[in-house]
């Protein structure tokens, strides 16, 4: 579903629209679809709802690890300005707390898959930190790897850095202990996710401040910023099958596309069946059925 004429977000990012509400915010996750940083023309159906719904299991599931931003989904809350919008925004938005965000992405590596596989081929290392020789592609790594990046604007690609240059950013105490609750919460969704099923390869975290204590914000372990592989095919030694957005990966590469805008259109055949692997994501790891609350 397209965002509403009548609803202007006060900030945009590749998928989510952030409403101030003063001492709250309102997180809008759109059907839009990044790839390669780029929002590409064709929105996805459900993808909105699929990635808030799944990112409210996650917060449940893992609230004891780290503090989440999560408040209500209760739309009464609002102001009445967004009433008349009510159709769209059910099902896909949350309000949460004000967070002080770290200006860095916080990346977890449990497989070697994508950029750092190919790294890994070159120089045996993955974002620099090295690694046993003889790993093949989608090898999982015992002990899963920090990787930090830097957050980019919107056309603008995500950077790796050194877990040295992330101190600099946020200061020595802050990068250690982003580094520690974001390995220890990949561990406990990897060991959820594989008792459903789903391997969940890699991910990345946004963590901020909210009273001074380190809270996990934004989308968490969904299809848009993990890679999850349906166990039952997979086998190290070559690429995987995928439930996340690697599907309109693997089709914008063979498109031909050089990977600046503007994108290609998508296939009607490629729309809908990233929606329903999505679908099946969700309910593969939440056990339970996708049941849409607002508008198609």
């Amino acid at each position: 579903m397209t965002q509403p004429q009548g609803l202007r977000p006060d900030s945009q990012g590749k998928v989510r629209d952030l409403y101030d509400l003063g001492d709250r915010l309102l997180l809008v996750a759109s059907d839009r679809i990044s790839a390669f940083d780029i929002v590409l023309p064709d929105p996805i159906p459900f993808k909105g709802e699929v990635l808030t719904k799944l990112s409210l299991f996650w917060f449940e599931l893992l609230g004891d690890v780290v503090p989440n931003h999560f408040l209500t989904t209760d739309l009464s809350e609002l102001p009445e300005e967004f009433a008349p919008h009510a159709d769209y925004l059910r099902g896909r938005s949350m309000i949460v707390r004000k967070a002080e965000v770290f200006p860095v992405e916080c990346i977890v590596r449990g497989y070697l898959a994508g950029s750092g596989w190919k790294e890994y081929r070159e120089a045996g290392t993955v974002c620099g930190i090295e690694l046993p020789g003889g790993l093949r592609e989608s090898d999982r790594l015992d002990d899963p790897i920090f990787t930090p990046s830097t957050k980019a604007e919107i056309g603008e690609h995500d950077e790796n850095i050194s877990f040295e240059r992330m101190v600099e950013l946020v200061g020595q105490e802050a990068a250690e202990e982003l580094r520690r609750v974001s390995v220890e919460v990949y561990a406990r969704a990897r060991e959820h996710a594989a008792g459903r099923g789903i391997i969940i390869a890699d991910t990345k975290f946004e963590f901020g401040l909210v009273d001074g204590r380190i809270t996990l914000i934004d989308e968490v372990l969904t299809p848009d910023s993990s890679r999850f592989w349906p166990a039952e095919d997979y086998a190290a030694g070559r690429g995987q099958a995928s439930f996340d957005k690697q599907f309109v990966r693997d089709w914008l590469e063979d498109s031909g596309w050089d990977k600046t805008p503007p994108p290609p259109a998508l296939p009607d055949e490629i729309v809908q069946a990233t929606s329903a692997k999505y679908i099946q994501a969700y309910e593969m790891i939440t056990g339970r059925t996708f049941e849409p609350e607002g508008a198609a």
